[in-house]
């Protein structure tokens, strides 16, 4: 089954400095977004005009994956330049998604989930600007982390807009994205939104365990990292009794039926667990998606300026699409300004076209106040209607999408439509906050996801909720499944305990592909990863 999940595949080798080194993903094969720059592999964002830039250097999580034994299988189709939600403005045509070829499997990380659902990687790394981790994860039934702003470095990655972005793990399960936001997470000379050295850096903490205190939301002054004092996969141990979990009921009007009745299965599964559930509102949030595309649009603007034909583009020589080669553009005619628009004309498409002139609008004199000014200020609301409701919950939870994936071509006619459908994540990266999305269901046999938020640099605690929503999952394992396997006699958590990472893989995919024939079939997926009627995976 041919997805498009890969604009380039192409195998790079892990850093290995010994035989007898412990390498936390020794075997673990990693697909990278193809705006996360890979030293002598070529990185294109999913355009015609980066269609032969080869970067001289790795960038900084890249270089963390190689050392940590990864092996990195290839470069991941994405929205031209992070630009979309639906992997559709690819220039290389856009991916499919494995649940249901016929639906998009989200963007703009829509290849890396593609791939990390279709068995084609073992976990990837997406970029998230406005929610493009956490929406391609909830469209194919895996797991995406939005870490908090400054937990990895953005060093080689290609910048759509720098102050909302960061990189995040993709992954089957919450325990395999735990620890690949391990080995990423932690501070980079590079990257100067990491440093924590300077001893004034406050960030909150959570103990839910805290009971006698008034509130479970402390603020700490740190002086180092925090991901080098933390083991996140640690806390995936799905341990929630004793929190209270927010839910935001402004994001539920307008989202579908079907989607808000499987998000009120899970809160009450874990109202079950011996969560606290309590409903909080954000005024602020009727204007998020509005002061998003304000900033996100005007630093587009900014940053895919350089792109003009002399240091990248098309102006020397012919670009490789999916759908055909472009044209020669002669930069040196004489007139730079028609040789500039020349080029960007042919090496952008229609949506990054549209986000450039919409961000040099905001930007431009006159109405930079009106527009730009407000959506800043609109911004910092978000961020304080956020802390406000860290004052009563733990965390916050939403369905990650409104709506479930759509059909391919679907959104690219309404672009208005397709942006309100970042209604649920766009307001993470405006308050710069970290989230998870873990499947909660399925409907119609589509995938549905469950976001969890948390206060900043609280990805522990996200971490752990998303793990109690996967156990959800895993106890729904139909009890034939485990009588086929182990006989009469098992225990569950016994069994994901003892054979780890791959026992909850398989187990993950029985539950979203239950009504499959477990006999022994080479095509089946469930085979593929662990083995069909055999006591060992």
């Amino acid at each position: 089954m041919d997805l498009n999940a890969f604009i380039t595949a192409e195998q790079i080798t892990p850093e290995v400095k010994s035989k007898t080194d412990t390498l936390p993903l020794d075997g673990v094969t990693v697909a990278v977004k193809d705006n996360i720059s890979t030293a002598g592999v070529r990185t294109t964002c999913g355009s015609a005009m980066l269609s032969d830039y080869v970067p001289p250097y790795d960038a900084t999580v890249v270089e963390r994956l190689k050392q940590a034994g990864a092996t990195i299988v290839g470069k991941a189709n994405m929205d031209e330049f992070g630009m979309g939600g639906t992997t559709e403005t690819s220039a290389y045509g856009p991916t499919k998604n494995p649940v249901d070829t016929g639906h998009v499997p989200g963007g703009s990380s829509g290849g890396s989930a593609a791939a990390v659902a279709s068995g084609a990687a073992d976990v990837a790394l997406g970029s998230d600007t406005g929610g493009s981790v956490r929406n391609p994860a909830a469209f194919c039934g895996v797991v995406g982390i939005k870490p908090t702003y400054g937990l990895v470095s953005r060093y080689g990655l290609i910048a759509y807009a720098n102050s909302l972005e960061q990189i995040g793990p993709i992954a089957s399960t919450v325990q395999e994205a735990a620890e690949l936001l391990d080995v990423i997470a932690g501070p980079d000379p590079h990257d100067a939104t990491t440093r924590f050295d300077n001893g004034e850096t406050s960030i909150s903490r959570v103990d839910p365990i805290d009971s006698d205190s008034d509130s479970n939301t402390q603020t700490e002054t740190v002086s180092s990292h925090p991901a080098t004092t933390k083991t996140y996969a640690a806390a995936a141990d799905g341990d929630v009794s004793g929190m209270t979990v927010g839910v935001v009921t402004d994001l539920l009007d307008g989202a579908d039926d079907r989607v808000v009745e499987t998000f009120h299965t899970v809160i009450a599964d874990l109202e079950s667990q011996g969560v606290e559930i309590v409903e909080v509102s954000l005024d602020s949030l009727e204007h998020a998606v509005q002061a998003y595309y304000v900033i996100a649009m005007s630093e587009a603007s900014s940053n895919l300026a350089r792109f003009d034909g002399v240091r990248y583009g098309p102006g020397g020589g012919p670009a490789e699409t999916a759908n055909e080669t472009t044209q020669d553009i002669d930069a040196n005619d004489g007139n730079w300004n028609d040789s500039f628009a020349a080029v960007r004309d042919v090496g952008f498409g229609e949506e990054v076209k549209r986000r450039i002139l919409l961000g040099t609008y905001a930007l431009s004199a006159g109405y930079h106040d009106k527009y730009y000014e407000k959506a800043q200020d609109a911004r910092e609301w978000v961020k304080q209607d956020f802390e406000t409701a860290f004052e009563t919950a733990d965390v916050l939870a939403t369905p990650t999408m409104p709506v479930l994936p759509p059909a391919i071509g679907e959104s690219l006619e309404d672009p208005l439509k397709l942006y309100l459908m970042d209604a649920n994540t766009v307001p993470v990266n405006l308050a710069n906050l970290p989230a998870v999305s873990v499947p909660a269901g399925e409907v119609d046999g589509l995938p549905v996801g469950f976001q969890v938020i948390g206060p900043a640099f609280a990805e522990e605690i996200i971490i752990r909720t998303a793990a109690a929503v996967e156990w959800r999952w895993f106890f729904s394992v139909p009890a034939n499944v485990f009588v086929l396997i182990y006989g009469d006699n098992y225990d569950r958590k016994a069994i994901v305990g003892s054979g780890g990472r791959e026992n909850l893989r398989v187990f993950s995919w029985i539950v979203r592909h239950h009504s499959v024939s477990l006999d022994s079939d080479s095509s089946n997926p469930y085979c593929q990863i662990g083995g069909c009627k055999t006591d060992t995976w």
